[in-house]
């Protein structure tokens, strides 16, 4: 009885959260098998804004005159709303990322809605149109696909990480991971958020490194909605 009852279990949770989620990745990398031939990438940054890092990023991208999407977690954006304006004044596109990064595997249905709702009612309040929703951690449940239906958003993963979240990776390693991984249309996920041990810094840097020479080999950077559009 008691097995019988994990597997019950077990089916209830791979239908509700597991299955969308690998059907969702799954969707994903057949679409980036068919990306464009140009020298195009989309650098996108997840769980800011964070008052240390995130303005040290877009010192940067203003630097080298890069736009990038910005998938912000609602209650960060609340407590930061001036990097937010700074955000826009600036061309980049914002996404929303959740109102407070719980994985989808641990929300009931009510609480993924309410959650999505906050969200969307913050991004709102300060001003954002949003086009897209990123999950935490790339995972969705069956109640993620009712709101993303609701607020007529579109789902954006990605097609590259080099693990910058990570408190042991050197700057170093994330362009030798990047450079190994990248290539035309590839989608970037790094973080200018969150992250263990100043995580975020050592993307930054690893950025000021690796983007004189994607700019010198002819790569162009575009937001997401080109992305789409391609």
């Amino acid at each position: 009885m008691l097995i019988l009852l994990l597997v019950v279990v077990l089916l209830a949770a791979g239908s509700y959260a597991y299955l969308p989620t690998m059907a969702l990745k799954l969707r994903r990398r057949r679409r980036a098998r068919r990306r464009q031939d140009g020298k195009v990438l989309y650098l996108t940054f997840d769980d800011g804004p964070d008052p240390q890092y995130t303005p040290a990023l877009l010192d940067l991208l203003a630097q080298h005159d890069i736009h990038a999407t910005f998938f912000v977690v609602g209650d960060a954006a609340q407590a930061h709303p001036h990097i937010i304006q700074r955000m826009q004044e600036e061309g980049h596109l914002i996404g929303l990322h959740s109102a407070s990064h719980k994985s989808a595997y641990l929300l009931t249905p009510r609480q993924t809605r309410e959650d999505f709702d906050r969200g969307v009612k913050t991004m709102a309040g300060l001003g954002v149109p949003l086009l897209y929703f990123r999950p935490p951690w790339g995972v969705v449940n069956l109640a993620s696909f009712r709101s993303i239906r609701y607020h007529r958003l579109k789902l954006a993963l990605w097609d590259v990480m080099a693990q910058d979240w990570r408190g042991d990776i050197t700057a170093r390693e994330i362009v030798r991971r990047l450079r190994r991984r990248c290539r035309n249309g590839s989608v970037i996920c790094l973080h200018d958020g969150r992250g263990e041990n100043g995580a975020p810094g050592r993307t930054v840097q690893a950025l000021a490194l690796l983007l004189p020479q994607w700019l010198e080999e002819g790569f162009q950077f575009q937001t997401l909605e080109y992305y789409e559009a391609s």
